[in-house]
């Protein structure tokens, strides 16, 4: 059975006025659409199809599956993880992992030039905590930001043997964070670096045979 084009009527659409037209005039756009019967009943049907899957709340949800479909996928950057490392003396340094590369444990900040070895004169800034994280002692000012580095020889003789292990290997500019047993820490007074005010250095000294926190800068190898 053939189906004959039916001619609907025309359609008169009123447009807003553009900025260039007199106030008060309108435009009239005047279409005519030629549909089959065919086409009508097609039209019709996915009219009556779309209200139905509206009804049921399902072209929402396929639409949204098209876009997340057609959506760029964002570049992942590989995640850091904050590991430890335990040194032969017993030091925890603690830096960051990078999954995905295979380089060693890196600093918490990487330093630039030569890395520091034993022997060095070395100028660095320190923070000492607990090792439950309570505050003991720092070469910067918490309220001023002023700062008194300390200048020592990276020798077990003058320097307590964990800092000591901290230090070594590190460059200018970079800052590492480790967990010192008592075995390497303070194991006598005349170890350093030790404040040079009674109430720091006794505060230090009371704490001596527990596992302390250093964080540390190294400012300068001399």
């Amino acid at each position: 059975m053939a189906f004959t084009p039916v001619s609907l009527p025309q359609l008169s659409i009123s447009l807003p006025r553009p900025s260039l037209l007199p106030r008060g005039t309108a435009r009239k756009l005047n279409v005519t659409a030629n549909y089959s019967v065919s086409d009508f009943a097609s039209l019709t049907a996915r009219n009556l199809s779309r209200r139905m899957l509206l009804s049921m709340g399902a072209v929402p949800i396929l639409y949204n599956v098209n876009l997340a479909l057609g959506a760029p996928i964002p570049q992942m950057e590989e995640p850091e993880i904050l590991r430890t490392r335990k040194l032969p003396s017993g030091v925890r340094v603690q830096g960051i992992f990078v999954i995905g590369h295979h380089s060693l444990l890196q600093d918490i900040v990487d330093g630039e030039g030569p890395a520091a070895e034993e022997g060095d004169v070395v100028a660095f800034n320190y923070v000492c905590r607990r090792s439950n994280g309570y505050f003991v002692y720092s070469t910067v000012d918490q309220f001023t930001g002023e700062a008194m580095p300390v200048t020592l020889t990276l020798d077990e003789k003058q320097i307590i043997k964990g800092l000591k292990d901290v230090l070594i290997g590190m460059k200018v500019g970079g800052k590492r964070r480790a967990l010192i047993p008592p075995s390497t820490g303070y194991v006598n007074e005349s170890l350093k670096p030790i404040p040079e005010e009674f109430g720091p250095r006794r505060s230090l000294l009371s704490h001596a045979n527990e596992p302390l926190i250093f964080e540390v800068q190294l400012l300068k190898i001399l």
